[in-house]
């Protein structure tokens, strides 16, 4: 492609880092995959964005397709490919977006992994032997009793909870969205038992560090990690486990589709549905083992 074809990517990434204030990882995925598109241009030897049509874009999505790459990753190429040609429509560069139509291939939906009710107590039951770890079992216990993500979790305030009303405000929901959930007298019980130990700083959060900063997502996730391992939990278990384990046991207790979506902050029921897929699996698991029927055609076959 030309020099000018160039310089449109090059005031594109200037726009994305000034006006949109995008962050450093985003402008390096934008570049990476604007360099690999006008490649393909030219060796299609289509030397001025203006001339990329509809066609050219599909061609370009259905290589990147029979090259193995996942479904995702094509779909992320493809979102970076319409904001560039947005931007030089705008700019009135170019007279059409020819990525606005085109379509990725569909990603499969992968089941989440989640614990049985035995696994769970595995992680919850054990005793802790430190400070520290009262103050992780409240975390675990939090993330099953409530569903939280990480990232809500860690942004949480002590004045989040009510202990009398046993329920949570998360104030970092996705999109922003604010949503109140109920907590398990249980995990209350822990809670309570960490805020006596928490140390007394200026720091509103609820869980902190010893040295009273706000505990970080990946200090989490690693403290998760080391109680697993100390507890003989084989399995490599991470936080998010937990808030799909709570929300398919859950679904699986109640088969109420909309408060398990309530509860988890679901923005479209059709996130949810991936749990009524997880049931299903569960069901099915229960009829080949209690049928007679169902047992006899896995004898025979």
């Amino acid at each position: 492609m030309s020099s000018e074809a160039q310089r449109c990517v090059d005031l594109f990434l200037d726009y994305l880092r000034g006006e949109k204030r995008a962050s450093p990882h985003t402008i390096t995925n934008y570049q990476r995959d604007l360099q690999r598109l006008q490649r393909f241009c030219t060796e299609r030897q289509i030397k001025a964005w203006e001339l990329v049509q509809a066609t050219d874009i599909r061609l370009y999505v259905a290589t990147r397709h029979k090259a193995n790459i996942e479904a995702k990753s094509i779909q992320r190429e493809l979102a970076a490919i319409r904001s560039f040609f947005r931007f030089l429509l705008k700019k009135q560069w170019v007279e059409q977006n020819p990525a606005q139509g085109v379509q990725a291939p569909k990603s499969a939906k992968k089941l989440p992994k989640t614990l049985d009710v035995d696994q769970v107590a595995g992680i919850l039951d054990a005793p802790p032997d430190s400070v520290l770890e009262i103050r992780d079992l409240a975390i675990f216990e939090l993330f099953y009793s409530s569903g939280l993500r990480l990232s809500e979790l860690v942004m949480l305030d002590i004045t989040d909870l009510s202990v009398s009303e046993g329920t949570l405000r998360i104030r970092h929901g996705k999109g922003g969205k604010q949503r109140q959930v109920p907590v398990g007298a249980k995990a209350i019980q822990v809670i309570q038992q960490w805020l006596r130990y928490r140390p007394d700083c200026a720091s509103s959060a609820l869980f902190i560090t010893m040295r009273g900063a706000r505990l970080g997502q990946r200090s989490v996730q690693l403290r998760l990690e080391k109680w697993c391992s100390k507890n003989g939990l084989a399995e490599h278990i991470h936080p998010h486990m937990l808030r799909h384990s709570f929300a398919s046991h859950l679904l699986e207790s109640s088969q109420d589709i909309r408060a398990v979506q309530e509860l988890l902050g679901h923005a479209d029921v059709s996130t949810t549905q991936i749990y009524t897929h997880l049931d299903f699996q569960h069901l099915a698991s229960v009829y080949d083992k209690a049928h007679p029927r169902a047992k006899r055609a896995l004898k025979d076959g």
